[in-house]
C-alpha cells in the first residue's frame, strides 16, 4: 500500500453523517465537486492525499444465524444450525424479508426522509446566501427579506406588559345618517390637514383628548387679567366657517362617471388636444419636473411613441386608445406641476381651466382605451400617471378606491411577476417594473390617508426593482444586466421605491407588535439597518451641488425619519405605560429633522421645480405630535428647532408667545375636528371609550417603590384619569405641564422622572370601567418592549443619551 492512501474496504459501512438515500459523494451537500487541494493548508499533502469517495455496502440478504456470523462460522441454515447445536448456543436468525405492502411502506418512508433532508440543505443554501447579501448591501434583495432575518436577544420576561395606545385602531365605523355629501379630507390647519385618521391609524377620539388638556385648570399657565379676555376654552365653536373642511387648491378630485362611463364616450380627441407647440412644452415640463422624481415610462420609447402620435394625428388618422391616453396623462401631469404664474405666462389660462380641460381628456382617453378590461402596459402607464397627479396631496376615498382597482388589474395582467419569467424584451421588463412599484407606492399612500391597510403584500409578488441604469442604456444593442454603483436616471426613484418596501414590511410588523409576535428592538432594528444599508448605496453618489440630487438626500431623509415615527408614536401615546427618555428622544430628534427636511423640499429655491410633488413624501402630521411635546415641556433641547418648524406649519400670529401660540392651535384644532367629527359622524369601538377614562399604572421612585402622584390629596380617589403617554390630561402622548409643576432638572435626570402626575378632579367619585384597576407593582423603568442590551448596539449611548432638556442654568 502506498503512503497517503486510503486502503479500499468493500466491506466498510457508509458515514453515519451521511444521511440515508443521499448520494455519499463529497459534492452532494454543496452542490460543486471539490478538487483534492481544497481543505488542506498543505499542497503538498493534498497532491499526495487524495479523498477517496466513500462505498456505500450493498444490501445482501443474510441467511447464517448471528452466532455463525459472529464467529465467522460457516452456517448450514437449519434451525437451530449444527454448530449452534454441538456447543448449545441460542441459535437466532434475522427475519425474513419484508412482504411486499412493508416494503413499500419502507420506500415511502425512506423517500420522505430524503425530501426532508433536500429541504434543509437548500434552507442552509438560502441563509448563506443571506449572509453574503448582508454583507453585499441591497444588491440583489427584494421586498426587504434580508430585514426580516435579522437575529436578535430574546425577548426579556418584562416585554409582556407592553400595550400600544388602544385610542387608534386600524378599522374605521361609521353612523348611518353621516353626511357623505361632506368632503372626506379632513380640517386645515396651516398647512396640515388632520383626517379621522393620524399616522394611518383611525384616531375618532382626538378632539375629546384635546378638550381634556385644555380644560385643566393645571395645565393653564395664564396670568388672570389674560384669562379674563380669552373664551373659555371647554365651549367648542359649534358654527364655524366650513372653509376648514374645503379642499385645498392642491385637491383633484377624479369624476364619479370615470368608474361607470362606457368605451363609447361621446367626445372626441379634438375637443381637448392642444398644439403642437402648446403639447410639446406640457411635454418639456413632465420631462424636467415629473419624470425625475415619479418615472414610469422609459424615455426613448415613449418619445417614439410620442411622434407617431403627432404623426397619426396630422395625418387625420385618430391614434389608438392606449397612446392617446398615455400622451394625454403625460400632458396632464406637466400641467399639475407648473405653478400658477407659469401657466399665466405660457398659455394665458387659468392653471384651473387647464388643468381640467386635460384631466377631463386623459379620463375621456382612458374610456376609450377599455381601462376597465385593459391587457396593455401602456394604457396601465397611463393609469398610473394620471394617479400619481392625484395622490400628490389630498386624498379622498374616491383616490383610494380607483388605486384599488389599479392594483387589481395590474395583477390581472400579471405585472407583479418579473417580465423576465416570461422571457419579455429588456424594455418592457424596465417599463412593467416602473409600473408595479408606482402602484406599491399609491397603495401605502392612499392607505395611510383613508386606510384601513396595505392591499399589497410581499409576499404576493416577486418583481424586481428597476436596473439602476439610464434610459438610453437600455436602448442599446447590448443592454447592461447588473446595476450601476453611480448617479443615474432611476437612482432617485429607487430611493422611493426601497423606502416604500420598507415602509409595507412595517405596516405588516405594526399588527405583529401587538400580538407580541416581533418585539419592538427587532423592528427598530430593522429601520437602523436598512437606514445604514441604503445610506451607504446611495449617499456616496449624491452632489449637493446637483439640485435633483440635494432633493434626493432630502426625500431619503425624510422617508428614513418617517419610519421612527411609523413604529412609536402609538407608544408614545400609550395609556398604560409611560414611554422611557431615550425613546422620546428618537421621535424628538427623527421628528424635527423630518420637518426640517420638508421645509427645505417646500422653500429652497433650486428644489422649486420638484416642490409640488412635496406632498406625496410627507404631509406635516408629525407637527401635532411635536406640538404637544413642546408646549408640556419648552426646556426641550430641539424646543427652538421645532418652533421654527411649528411657525411654518401652522403660521400662527408673529406677536404671541410660544405658550399662546400652542394654546390658539391646538383650541383651533379641537374646534375644526370637533366641526368634522360631528358630521362624519365618526363611531368609536366601546373599548376605546373605556381606555380613555383609565388611570395609567403607578410610577416608581429611584428605589424601585411605587409611589402616589405627588400632587394626590384628599380628593385623589374621585379623579378621572385621562390616557394618552402613560399620564393623565395628555395630547398625543403628552403630559401638560402647570405651575405646580417643579422647574426642569439639571441635564443628568429627566424632567418626566420629577414631574408630578396631573389628574382632573370632579365632584362626584368615578370608578373604573368595567373593573380595570391600575397595577400598583407595574413599574415604567424601562419600556416592556425593549431589550437595551440590543438596543445599545443600534442607538450607541454617547449618542442618544435619553437626556431631553437643556441643562439648568440656576
Amino acid at each position: 500500500m502506498f503512503p497517503g492512501t486510503v486502503p479500499h474496504d468493500p466491506l466498510a459501512i457508509a458515514s453515519p453523517n451521511v444521511p440515508i438515500g443521499a448520494d455519499s459523494s463529497p459534492a452532494s451537500f454543496t452542490g460543486k465537486r471539490y478538487s483534492a487541494s481544497e481543505g488542506s493548508s498543505n499542497p503538498a499533502a493534498a497532491q499526495s492525499s487524495p479523498v477517496a469517495p466513500r462505498i456505500r455496502r450493498r444490501n445482501r440478504m443474510i441467511t447464517s444465524c448471528l452466532e455463525c456470523r459472529r464467529r465467522k462460522l460457516k452456517c448450514d441454515k437449519t434451525h437451530p444450525c449444527t454448530n449452534c447445536t454441538k456447543f448449545a448456543r441460542d441459535c437466532i436468525f434475522l427475519a425474513p424479508a419484508l412482504d411486499s405492502a412493508s416494503q413499500l411502506k419502507l420506500t415511502e418512508i425512506k423517500e420522505k426522509m430524503g425530501s426532508l433532508e433536500r429541504v434543509l440543505e437548500q434552507d442552509v443554501a438560502r441563509n448563506n446566501a443571506r449572509k453574503e447579501l448582508r454583507k453585499g448591501g441591497l444588491e440583489g434583495v427584494q421586498h426587504g427579506g434580508v430585514y426580516d432575518d435579522f437575529e436578535f436577544a430574546p425577548e426579556p420576561e418584562d416585554e409582556k406588559e407592553l400595550e400600544p395606545s388602544p385610542l387608534a385602531v386600524l378599522d374605521a365605523a361609521y353612523d348611518e345618517d353621516a353626511d357623505d355629501d361632506l368632503m372626506d379630507l379632513g380640517v386645515q390647519m396651516g398647512k396640515l390637514r388632520l383626517t379621522d385618521r393620524l399616522g394611518g391609524f383611525f384616531r375618532p377620539k382626538i378632539s375629546e383628548e384635546v378638550t381634556v388638556s385644555l380644560t385643566d385648570a393645571r395645565n393653564d399657565r395664564r396670568p388672570p387679567a389674560e384669562k379674563a379676555l380669552t373664551p373659555d376654552p371647554a365651549q367648542s365653536i359649534s358654527s364655524m366657517p366650513a372653509y376648514f373642511v374645503a379642499p385645498g387648491p392642491t385637491y383633484i378630485a377624479p369624476t364619479s362617471s370615470f368608474f361607470f362611463a362606457t368605451g363609447s364616450h361621446g367626445n372626441s380627441l379634438i375637443d381637448f388636444l392642444p398644439s403642437r407647440y402648446a403639447a410639446d412644452r406640457l411635454m418639456q415640463q413632465y420631462w424636467y419636473a415629473v419624470h425625475p422624481i415619479a418615472r414610469t415610462v422609459h424615455r426613448p420609447s415613449f418619445q417614439r411613441r410620442y411622434d407617431i402620435f403627432w404623426n397619426e394625428v396630422v395625418l387625420g388618422i385618430e391614434p389608438v386608445g392606449s397612446l392617446q391616453a398615455l400622451v394625454f396623462a403625460a400632458m396632464f401631469a406637466g400641467v399639475v406641476s407648473m405653478a400658477e404664474g407659469k401657466i399665466l405666462e405660457d398659455f394665458g389660462v387659468a392653471k384651473k381651466d387647464l388643468q381640467e380641460n386635460f384631466q377631463q381628456g386623459t379620463e375621456t382617453a382612458l374610456i376609450r382605451a377599455n381601462i376597465l378590461r385593459t391587457t396593455k402596459t401602456e394604457t396601465m402607464q397611463a393609469f398610473v400617471i394620471y394617479m400619481l397627479s392625484l395622490c400628490r396631496d389630498q386624498i379622498s376615498r374616491a383616490h383610494s378606491a380607483l388605486v384599488g382597482m389599479g392594483i387589481r388589474l395590474a395583477e390581472c395582467m400579471a405585472l407583479h411577476r418579473d417580465g423576465t419569467e416570461y422571457g419579455l424584451k429588456p424594455i418592457e421588463v424596465h417599463v412593467r417594473r416602473l409600473v408595479w412599484y408606482q402602484l406599491c407606492y399609491l397603495d401605502i399612500r392612499t392607505c395611510e390617508a383613508q386606510g384601513p391597510r396595505p392591499g399589497i403584500r410581499q409576499e404576493e409578488f416577486d418583481t424586481q426593482y428597476p436596473l439602476n441604469v439610464n434610459d438610453s442604456e437600455l436602448d442599446q444593442s447590448v443592454t447592461p444586466i447588473k446595476p450601476a454603483e453611480r448617479w443615474t436616471d432611476m437612482t432617485f426613484s429607487l430611493i422611493r421605491m426601497e423606502c416604500n418596501e420598507m415602509m409595507r414590511i412595517l405596516w405588516f410588523d405594526r399588527p405583529k407588535l401587538e400580538k407580541k409576535q416581533i418585539s419592538l428592538t427587532a423592528v427598530l432594528g430593522k429601520i437602523e439597518n436598512f437606514r445604514k444599508i441604503i445610506e451607504e448605496k446611495y449617499l456616496s453618489m449624491m452632489d449637493d451641488n446637483i439640485p435633483i440630487q440635494q432633493c434626493a438626500r432630502a426625500v431619503l431623509n425624510i422617508l428614513l425619519r418617517r419610519m421612527h415615527i411609523m413604529i412609536l408614536h402609538r407608544y408614545h401615546s400609550s395609556v398604560a405605560i409611560r414611554i422611557p427618555d431615550r425613546l422620546r428622544q428618537i421621535i424628538l430628534t427623527s421628528g424635527t429633522e423630518l420637518l426640517e427636511s420638508a421645509i427645505l423640499l417646500e422653500t429652497h429655491r433650486p428644489l422649486a421645480p420638484w416642490a409640488w410633488y412635496s406632498g406625496a413624501i410627507q404631509q406635516y402630521q408629525v407637527a401635532f405630535l411635536l406640538l404637544g411635546e413642546v408646549w408640556a415641556y419648552p426646556m426641550r433641547k430641539e424646543a427652538d428647532r421645532i418652533w421654527c418648524c411649528l411657525d411654518f406649519v401652522f403660521e400662527p400670529p408673529t406677536d404671541l408667545s410660544r405658550d399662546q401660540k400652542a394654546r390658539l392651535i391646538l383650541t383651533e384644532i379641537r374646534d375644526r375636528l370637533d366641526v368634522y367629527s360631528q358630521a362624519r359622524r365618526l363611531r368609536a369601538p366601546t373599548g376605546m371609550l373605556q381606555r380613555i377614562g383609565m388611570s395609567p399604572h403607578g410610577m416608581t421612585d429611584d428605589d424601585g417603590s411605587v409611589s402616589a402622584p405627588v400632587d394626590a390629596g384628599p380628593g385623589a380617589d374621585s379623579a378621572v384619569h385621562i390616557g394618552g403617554g402613560g399620564a393623565p390630561n395628555t395630547i398625543m402622548g403628552v403630559r401638560f405641564r402647570t405651575d405646580d409643576d417643579p422647574d426642569p432638572p439639571p441635564q443628568e435626570t429627566s424632567v418626566e422622572s420629577q414631574a408630578p402626575s396631573l389628574t382632573f378632579s370632579t365632584s362626584a367619585p368615578t370608578t373604573m370601567s368595567s373593573g380595570m384597576t391600575p397595577d400598583l407593582n407595574m413599574t415604567d423603568e424601562l419600556m416592556n418592549d425593549i431589550d437595551w442590551n440590543e438596543w445599545d448596539k443600534l442607538f450607541p449611548p454617547d449618542i442618544n443619551t435619553g437626556e431631553l432638556n437643556m441643562p439648568s442654568f440656576s
